[in-house]
């Protein structure tokens, strides 16, 4: 298998297949539905909390916080504080971030030539 092949020279940390991979832990942070959605958002441009907010609709300040967290860390988004009373805070996809929203525009794009096939399975399915 080719994947195989590609995966056997990598390094322990880089390979998914390891369940104590670093690769696998980065995965497992950036493969969430709102983390998707954040990446997308902010792949128009610098938004600020209460943008992102109205951008990815159906998320909560809790999961907006987190997820805006994991992906400051993983060094995805650039958080930037103006001190300015109240402080306003502005987000940004860092280089690597651009690089992970052209998957994630590969994958929205997977999804809409799909959709009719994937509605028709699962009625199939359902049934």
């Amino acid at each position: 298998m080719v994947t195989k092949r590609l995966l056997k020279d990598l390094p322990e940390d880089a390979d998914l297949r390891r369940a104590d991979s670093l690769a696998r832990e980065i995965f497992s942070d950036v493969a969430n539905k709102w983390a998707l959605l954040i990446i997308e958002a902010l792949g128009e441009g610098t938004l600020r909390f209460s943008g992102l907010r109205n951008e990815v609709e159906g998320i909560s300040h809790k999961m907006l916080t987190q997820n805006l967290r994991m992906l400051e860390r993983n060094g995805l988004v650039d958080r930037k504080v103006y001190p300015t009373v109240p402080p306003r805070v502005e987000y940004t996809l860092t280089e690597s971030g651009q690089g992970l929203r052209a998957t994630v525009d590969a994958l929205c794009g997977w999804t809409h030539r799909h959709l009719g096939h994937i509605e028709d399975a699962r009625r199939r399915f359902d049934a």
